[in-house]
């Protein structure tokens, strides 16, 4: 698959920046059982100590700081150019929500479904496999001042709150 040069990315920003301020829509929940596997959930468990209950963040990490890892869904959509693509970007939750630090300050909480998130302060720039999968130009992009602004590549949050999460959620801030 041909990647998007950085004019293509820029051509359809706007659509990407006018993500809802509040009640968004959790479009995909992604498992990682292992490195380089993915699990598409049409429900998930979010529990307080393991993350995404069978996602290997755990055993990988275990930082709580990046526990849950969150990516807009309209910005994937744009770069990863196929819905089945997604999965790719290694996030565990895409979400249509505005993820800038206007928006969403570190500390901030969201519910979806009977879970509580809490946005936290920890960096989220991708990775070279990131690169790999999107191209360099989606990286520098999503890695840019405007990208950084809206956190294009995405953020970290932690579950204070366990519950059942399921694809079509609203995500409210609480």
């Amino acid at each position: 698959m041909k990647h998007l040069t950085t004019e293509e990315i820029e051509a359809n920003l706007g659509k990407v920046i006018e993500s809802p301020k509040d009640n968004g829509v959790l479009e995909l929940i992604v498992r990682r059982p292992k490195e380089d596997e993915r699990e598409v959930l049409d429900v998930g468990e979010l529990d307080t100590e393991k993350g995404l209950v069978g996602d290997d963040w755990l055993t990988d990490d275990g930082n709580l700081e990046t526990q849950i890892a969150i990516m807009n869904s309209r910005i994937i959509d744009l770069i990863a150019q196929d819905k089945e693509r997604w999965k790719l970007a290694g996030d565990q939750l895409f979400i249509d929500l505005n993820l800038s630090d206007e928006n969403l300050p570190s500390g901030t909480k969201l519910q979806i479904g009977s879970a509580i998130l809490e946005i936290t302060p920890q960096p989220h720039n991708g990775c070279k496999k990131f690169v790999e999968r999107f191209g360099l130009d989606a990286m520098k992009f999503v890695n840019s001042p405007v990208g950084k602004q809206f956190h294009l590549r995405g953020i970290y949050a932690k579950v204070i709150q366990s519950g059942t999460i399921r694809q079509g959620d609203s995500v409210k801030k609480v």
